[in-house]
């Protein structure tokens, strides 16, 4: 049975409808309508940031309304659904002198309340909190500071509308402080990415631009759904469609918007919507690496692998086929969950291809073989040469505006700026620049942070945004852990429930500028390593302040002796100073106007097969196949009603964590509008429901060792074998523990019986 997506009759009489009229599609236009209400009390600034600004969503990097790809207007909801947050009044801080009242209310109710205007702080014992000043802030956390030791500080940023001049300097304020225990939210996604591809490339960003779609032969999207989370893409793909480029989906579930989506901005596709995936290979989650091998075997055995490619600009292609000859296809079918004609049509479709593009997210890195993932599908292209030159790329596309940024500004436990490893010699290096003594050891990385605080071995925990009571596994343990912490700050423009979490002595809130807000603007990031000037679009609320200048006045309180060696007073000068730190950064100190902007690296990395490694190759990598996420010796729930179980092994399941309508943890509608899927939807095969005589929206249980998750049946074509539920949401089944080894990224599934809930 071939894998290519037939359009029955039924389908296209459905698409003949204008508009998509009765279907489950997002409604684009009253959707903005209903933006443009919600900021009726700030419409001007709002036009201002949509129309100066460079996107705070995903890291396509629109700005203002246009891009570097395609003409024409661009205008996304994740874009649109972000506005609020940066348009907002002042939250009345009465509200939080009890925050009992406040417990009950979601993150999204929270966000509703406005914007933290003044620094507040919760001693131990209170209600709630009190109004103090900047100075008493500082004052509070210096004294901190100085009594503690450096390896009992962390600092964490998130990824939220954050420039790279915050990155920047949190993390050079880190280590003025004495500490390399500073991490982002790239930990938490594509940190697997950065290993494998500095292993087998030399480099750890996308190595072609999203010019490079139009005129592919394939684009393949490995455990990705840009649909949902970088809408814009769409329109590159309708483009990309109509020169002829075929549409490739290796991923469990069939994304309803990956198979077909209404660009508003493309009259013929706002009509009739686009048919977008061409072929679905339907891979049992953490199934990639058993396929991928599959494909390889045929592709090696035909002879169809580029030969010349592989002799002049690699190394260890025959350690890769050794492995290949030790591997039987029975056992890569059972692991992948698909058979070998389906490897044998996908190593056809790459035959046929002299050009592809391999796009791959979250659905691949968050596994504890996240890594070794991410290294197959750079086997894979390696072995073809998709890479170097025009109309191919090997892309770890991102879903969050300047991750991108993250580690390359050195906001890394694991790397220095300019992605350099920590180590004595680059620790020196470092060290001369700055004219103070920087650490060489690896600092706490974003998990290690909550597992440092369970332990009782940290004195202040310093987050500037994210939220690790949603972010991580096992939430319970989280709350626990960050109750254990003698001082916690929280810099952010809106309130998010782990702020209520009390510490053992103090929580201190510092109200943040937005990115637009920000003193002498700043730059992002893109996927496509695109860096772009955001300019400073002036608004004040209450005393807040920008977050690059709090960290900054905050390290210059406590060693006021030294302070001067910060230097980087204004946002020019921290600019001039990445342009020395950051060499492949030179460039960002010309950015000084609204898109104003250059690609570092040029249009493609590695080009004409010449890579960033010791020796100029690139570097084949076998790995293991994965094991089962949790073994059955491990699991000792017999049922999730209590009791015995009849049959549990036809009870089991694989089930992981999808996004619906969110940006990371902001999420903002209860159904998704691309599947039409509940928050407590239960993403389920047809035929799996039957065996277990389950009906669509018929309530049921998941549960395993950690924990128990109720649920409804929402019946969808996904593999067999397979559940998605809802992150953050099903973050309580998730086990802590469970770590990619190449990034620390955490995995994101886990082993579950389902049974019908009863009383």
């Amino acid at each position: 049975m071939s894998r290519r997506i037939e359009i029955s009759a039924a389908d296209r009489l459905k698409s003949a409808v204008p508009f998509g009229l009765g279907r489950t599609k997002p409604a684009h236009f009253r959707s903005m309508l209903k933006v443009a209400w919600e900021n009726r009390d700030n419409l001007g600034y709002a036009w201002k940031v949509l129309s100066k600004g460079v996107c705070d969503g995903c890291a396509l990097g629109v700005a203002g309304f246009h891009d570097w790809t395609i003409e024409g207007t661009h205008l996304c909801m994740t874009r649109l659904n972000l506005l609020r947050l940066n348009t907002m009044s002042a939250l009345n801080t009465d509200l939080l002198s009890d925050v009992s009242s406040l417990k009950s209310l979601s993150n999204a109710e929270l966000r509703e309340l406005g914007r933290p205007p003044y620094p507040m702080l919760r001693s131990h014992g209170d209600k709630g909190f009190r109004r103090i000043s900047w100075e008493d802030a500082y004052s509070r956390i210096t004294k901190r500071i100085r009594a503690s030791t450096p390896n009992r500080l962390a600092f964490f940023v998130t990824s939220r509308g954050v420039t790279n001049e915050i990155y920047y300097m949190a993390q050079k304020v880190a280590r003025f402080l004495g500490t390399n225990n500073v991490d982002n939210a790239a930990r938490l996604c594509h940190s697997p990415s950065t290993g494998a591809m500095k292993y087998a490339l030399g480099v750890a960003a996308s190595t072609c631009s999203y010019t490079d779609w139009f005129g592919t032969d394939l684009i393949v999207f490995f455990g990705a759904n840009p649909a949902n989370d970088q809408p814009v893409t769409t329109k590159y793909l309708h483009l990309a469609k109509k020169l002829g480029t075929k549409v490739v989906m290796v991923n469990p579930y069939l994304e309803p918007g990956m198979k077909q989506y209404w660009v508003p901005s493309s009259a013929d596709s706002a009509l009739f919507g686009t048919n977008i995936t061409d072929y679905w290979f339907p891979v049992s989650q953490g199934g990639d690496i058993a396929f991928i091998y599959g494909v390889l075997k045929i592709l090696v055995e035909r002879g169809w692998v580029n030969q010349e490619f592989i002799a002049k600009h690699t190394v260890d292609f025959a350690a890769l086929t050794s492995h290949l000859s030790s591997l039987t296809f029975e056992d890569l079918e059972r692991a992948s969950g698909l058979t070998r004609a389906d490897m044998q049509e996908f190593a056809e479709l790459l035959r046929d291809a002299k050009n592809a593009v391999f796009v791959w997210s979250m659905g691949i890195t968050q596994h504890t073989h996240g890594g070794d993932g991410v290294s197959m599908i750079l086997n894979l292209g390696l072995a073809r040469g998709y890479v170097g030159r025009n109309k191919n790329g090997l892309m770890p596309i991102r879903g969050h505006s300047s991750v991108q940024g993250g580690a390359e500004m050195g906001a890394y436990a694991t790397a220095f700026p300019g992605g350099k490893p920590i180590n004595a010699e680059t620790a020196a290096w470092l060290s001369r620049e700055y004219g103070f003594e920087v650490p060489s050891t690896n600092g706490l990385n974003a998990v290690d942070m909550v597992e440092a605080c369970a332990r009782g071995e940290l004195d202040l925990l310093f987050c500037i945004g994210g939220n690790f009571l949603r972010t991580l596994p096992e939430p319970d343990y989280v709350a626990k852990a960050m109750a254990n912490v003698p001082l916690r700050v929280h810099q952010d423009i809106i309130l998010t429930d782990q702020m209520f979490i009390e510490a053992r002595e103090e929580v201190l809130l510092l109200p943040a500028k937005t990115r637009y807000e920000q003193d002498d603007g700043g730059t992002e990031t893109t996927t496509e390593r695109r860096v772009i000037f955001s300019p400073e679009i002036p608004r004040q609320i209450g005393e807040a302040r920008a977050e690059w200048k709090i960290l900054r006045e905050l390290a210059a309180a406590t060693f006021p002796e030294r302070a001067h060696l910060l230097r980087c007073e204004t946002g020019q000068a921290m600019r001039d100073e990445i342009a020395r730190v950051v060499p492949f950064y030179d460039g960002v100190q010309n950015l000084r106007k609204g898109g104003d902007q250059f690609q570092y690296g040029g249009p493609h990395l590695c080009a004409d097969g010449k890579f960033a490694t010791a020796d100029g190759k690139a570097h084949f990598r076998v790995v293991d196949l994965p094991k089962t996420v949790v073994s059955s010796s491990e699991f000792r729930v017999t049922s999730c009603n209590g009791g015995r179980a009849a049959e549990p092994e036809t009870q089991r399941f694989i089930v992981s964590t999808r996004r619906g309508k969110q940006f990371n943890t902001l999420i903002y509608a209860e159904i998704d509008p691309l599947n039409g899927a509940s928050r407590d939807a239960v993403l389920m095969n047809v035929e799996d429901a039957t065996a277990l005589q389950l009906r669509q929206d018929e309530t049921i249980v998941l549960c395993n060792d950690t924990g128990r998750y109720e649920g409804r049946v929402f019946l969808a074509p996904i593999a067999r074998g397979n559940l998605q539920i809802h992150w953050p949401e099903g973050n309580v089944i998730i086990p802590r523990g469970l770590n990619d080894t190449l990034g620390g990224v955490p995995d994101y599934n886990a082993t579950v019986r389902v049974e019908k809930l009863t009383a």
